[in-house]
């Protein structure tokens, strides 16, 4: 894992192998989705078995040593700086990532033992009131519409065959200001196959992080809506983003 490394790459080869989600997840909770997934990507490339991850002073205060000759882990952390203006007041807080090498999982290390973290459970009513966004009443006529978000609303299909990877779709348009552009100008808008890629990777990244069904056909419907091409790397960075606000929003 090096500083260039795209989210987008990331985002591709959590996709191609079934399971490495939901291990992230149980393994790595505390840090975003996506540092989950980066953490245990080079865990399997290392043939370290996943765990807990701390830094090197982190480790100490637990009293565990890092082994002798052990290779941080690297994750991608954000760096604020505030811009100045002429006057050399400040202005604006500006926010960059950065991937350093700061961090080494459990079996690297050797000390007092530390217990594995559990999944936790995902509460719906939780992670809406925690978002801002409020469910309502199904009033579509169409019977093949499985749910439509407007706004900060949701309104899940009582007919829709997968209720739980439906709401996580619509949410997600909210959380990645879909519903907002109606208020933007043409030009600003994301191209409609763009928006449901991106909530569609989303669902299926939380699907996956909650071991439930549906991952497998969200594979699916992005493909057909990426008609051969790649998620753009700024598409791949709001869709960890946005999964990862989520999956903390209901965490019980």
């Amino acid at each position: 894992m090096e500083n260039q490394t795209k989210w987008t790459e990331l985002l591709n080869q959590a996709v191609s192998q079934p399971g490495l989600i939901l291990k992230a997840y149980s393994a790595f909770r505390g840090y975003s989705l996506g540092n989950q997934i980066a953490a245990i990507i080079q865990c399997h490339q290392r043939g370290i078995e996943p765990g807990p991850i701390n830094t090197y002073p982190g480790w100490q205060k637990l009293n565990r040593q890092v082994k002798k000759g052990e290779k941080a882990i690297w994750l991608c952390m954000p760096l604020t700086r505030k811009r100045t203006d002429d006057n050399g007041e400040d202005q604006t807080v500006i926010t960059t990532f950065v991937w350093k090498p700061h961090w080494f999982v459990l079996k690297q290390t050797e000390g007092e033992p530390t217990p594995m973290p559990e999944i936790p459970a995902w509460d719906k009513v939780k992670a809406l009131t925690a978002l801002g966004i409020q469910e309502i009443a199904f009033t579509d006529t169409n019977g093949n519409v499985q749910g439509y978000a407007q706004k900060r609303e949701v309104a899940i299909s009582p007919l829709a065959a997968m209720p739980h990877k439906t709401l996580f779709h619509e949410v997600a348009h909210i959380e990645l200001a879909h519903t907002a552009e109606q208020d933007f100008n043409d030009s600003e808008h994301t191209p409609r196959n763009l928006r449901e890629v991106e909530a569609e990777a989303v669902a299926m990244l939380l699907c996956e992080s909650l071991e439930l069904p549906g991952a497998e056909f969200s594979r699916g419907y992005i493909q057909s809506w990426l008609r051969g091409n790649v998620i753009p790397e700024k598409s791949a960075q709001k869709i960890f983003g946005a999964a990862d606000r989520i999956l903390r929003a209901g965490t019980i």
